[in-house]
C-alpha cells in the first residue's frame, strides 16, 4: 500500500520554537516501507517501486506497518550521509550490480514517522503520539534506524550540523497530524546551503537555463552544471539582453556566450565530479 508523505516547506533560516522538534535531515532520497500481509515493497515519494534496489531493507517487521523516512549510504568514518552513494544504489537496475553494492555501498533507513501499523490508521494523532509509538518498534536489523530529534532548540542542533557539513535540519510541529500529499508549515526544512561564484556561459534554448562554470587552477573555465532555479524575471530579462552581445555558437539545446557574467548560486554541495548540485541564483556579480 502506497500513502502519499506528507511535504516540507523551506523556512528562510534557522528558528528555534517550544511548539516543534527539531530532527538532522538526511541526505538521501524519500522511502516509504510498506508491509502489508508480511509483504514488504519500498517506494520513492513519487510512487516508484524501488524494492529490489534494496535487498537489505527487504526484511519484514512483526506487524505490518507503513513507515516515512528516507534512505542513505552513510559514511562510516564521518557518519555523513553520502547522496551520489545512495544515487548509485537507487539507479542500478541489474541484480548482480544490486547484489555488489549491497556489499560496497550499504543502504540505511533513517524512519522519521510511522503512519500505519496492525491495521490502524494513525496518520491523524498528533506527531509526538505517532513518535511514541515509533520508539517502541522493534526493528528487524541494524540497517533500520529511528531519527533521533530534539525539543525546541533549533538553531543550536543546526550549528552543529553546519559543522559536520551535513545537508541541514526539519523542524516538526508536535501537535500536528500527518497532512498526507501536501506541503505543509508544520514541516519545515533549513538548508546548510554551500555558496560558489560561477560564470554564466550558455543558457538553454526551450527552458529556462543558464549554463554554470568554473575556473580551474589554470583560468580555464570549465562546466559546472546547469541554473534552472532562483532567477527572477527581471534577472532574467537583463541576463538575456547582455548575452545576446557575447553569443560564441549554439547547438540544438544550448546557445553559448564569452564567459563574462558572474554569479553567486548556493547550492546542496559540490558533486565529486565538481558540479554544483542543485544550484540556486542568488545574485550577479558586478
Amino acid at each position: 500500500m502506497f500513502i502519499d508523505p506528507m511535504l516540507l516547506a523551506t523556512a528562510p533560516g534557522p528558528f528555534s520554537d517550544p511548539r516543534f522538534i527539531y530532527e538532522p535531515k538526511i541526505d538521501g532520497h524519500r522511502l516509504l516501507f510498506s508491509q502489508q500481509d508480511g509483504v514488504v515493497r519500498l517506494y520513492t515519494r513519487h510512487k516508484n517501486d524501488c524494492t529490489h534496489q534494496y535487498p537489505e531493507l527487504q526484511l519484514p517487521f512483526d506487524h505490518d506497518v507503513i513507515l516515512d523516512g528516507e534512505v542513505a549510504c552513510v559514511d562510516p568514518v564521518t557518519g555523513v550521509s553520502d547522496f551520489e552513494a545512495v544515487m548509485t544504489r537507487f539507479q542500478a537496475k541489474r541484480a548482480d550490480k544490486i547484489m555488489r553494492l549491497t556489499g560496497e555501498l550499504p543502504a540505511y533507513y533513517a524512519i522519521f514517522d510511522i503512519l500505519m501499523y496492525q491495521g490502524r490508521d494513525l496518520r491523524r494523532l498528533l506527531l509526538r503520539e505517532r513518535k511514541e509509538i515509533l520508539a517502541n518498534l522493534a526493528l528487524p536489523s541494524p540497517s533500520f534506524g529511528v531519527v533521533p530529534h530534539i525539543v525546541g532548540t533549533g538553531e543550536a542542533l543546526f550549528e552543529q550540523i553546519k559543522a559536520r557539513g551535513m545537508e541541514g535540519i526539519v523542524g516538526k510541529r508536535m501537535d500536528s497530524v500527518y497532512e498526507t500529499g501536501r506541503r505543509s508549515n508544520s514541516w519545515r526544512k533549513v538548508i546548510n546551503w554551500t555558496y560558489a561564484d560561477v560564470y554564466i556561459t550558455g543558457y538553454k534554448k526551450a527552458e529556462f537555463g543558464w549554463l554554470a562554470g568554473v575556473a580551474d587552477e589554470r583560468g580555464r573555465v570549465c562546466p559546472a552544471g546547469i541554473i534552472e532555479f532562483g532567477a527572477e524575471p527581471t534577472e532574467r530579462q537583463a541576463f538575456y539582453g547582455v548575452a545576446q552581445q557575447l553569443v560564441t555558437g549554439e547547438d540544438r539545446d544550448f546557445v553559448f556566450v564569452e564567459p563574462r557574467i558572474r554569479a553567486r548560486v548556493k547550492m546542496r554541495n559540490w558533486t565529486r565530479a565538481g558540479k554544483l548540485r542543485s544550484p540556486v541564483f542568488e545574485r550577479f556579480i558586478i
